[in-house]
C-alpha cells in the first residue's frame, strides 16, 4: 500500500472529525449531544443493549457509558428493561421521545451534508459512501480479528 496515501487519508480523516467537533460544538447539527446522537444511533440500529455491551462497543468505560445512559434515561430519551434474552443485566432501548429527537437530528444532519456535498452529483455522493462503507467495515473485521473477545460481546448483543 503506498505510505503516502495512506498519511494523506489519515490527514483527512483528521479533518474530518474536526469539522464534526467545531459543528457539534456550535450546534448547528443539533441539540443532541454527539456521546447522545452514538448512543441513541447504536441502540436503534443493534436493539436492547447493556452498560457493558455499550462500553465494549465504544471501548470506553461502564462509568463512560453510564453517565452518558443517565443523562438520556433523564431525557426521556431510553429506558430501562429486562434483558429480552432473559440475562441479568437490565438493557436500555430507545424510547419514542428518543427515537424523534434521533430522527430530527438525522435530519438536520442529512440536510447540511446536502449542502455541503451540493455540487456534488448522485454518482459520486454513492460511490463516496460505498467507499466509506467498505472502510468502516474493514475497521470492524480488524476489530474483531483483533479483540475476539469483544467481538463474542457485541455478536450476543446483535443476536435477535
Amino acid at each position: 500500500m503506498h505510505s503516502e496515501s495512506v498519511r494523506l487519508l489519515e490527514f483527512e480523516a483528521m479533518v474530518l472529525m474536526l469539522h464534526q467537533l467545531r459543528m457539534d460544538r456550535c450546534g448547528a447539527v443539533d441539540d443532541l449531544e454527539r456521546s447522545g446522537y452514538l448512543v441513541l444511533n447504536w441502540l436503534r440500529a443493534r436493539g436492547p443493549l447493556s452498560i457493558s455491551e455499550l462500553s465494549e462497543s465504544f471501548s470506553v468505560d461502564n462509568s463512560t457509558v453510564y453517565r452518558q445512559t443517565a443523562t438520556l434515561l433523564r431525557l426521556g430519551l431510553v429506558e430501562r428493561i429486562s434483558d429480552p434474552g432473559g440475562g441479568m443485566a437490565r438493557k436500555f432501548r430507545v424510547t419514542p421521545s428518543g427515537d424523534r429527537s434521533l430522527d430530527r437530528a438525522r435530519h438536520r444532519r442529512t440536510a447540511m451534508l446536502r449542502e455541503f456535498l451540493g455540487d456534488w452529483d448522485i454518482e459520486e455522493i454513492a460511490d463516496f459512501a460505498s467507499r466509506l462503507a467498505r472502510f468502516n467495515a474493514e475497521v470492524e473485521r480488524y476489530r474483531r480479528e483483533q479483540h475476539p473477545a469483544r467481538e463474542a460481546t457485541e455478536s450476543e448483543a446483535m443476536s435477535p
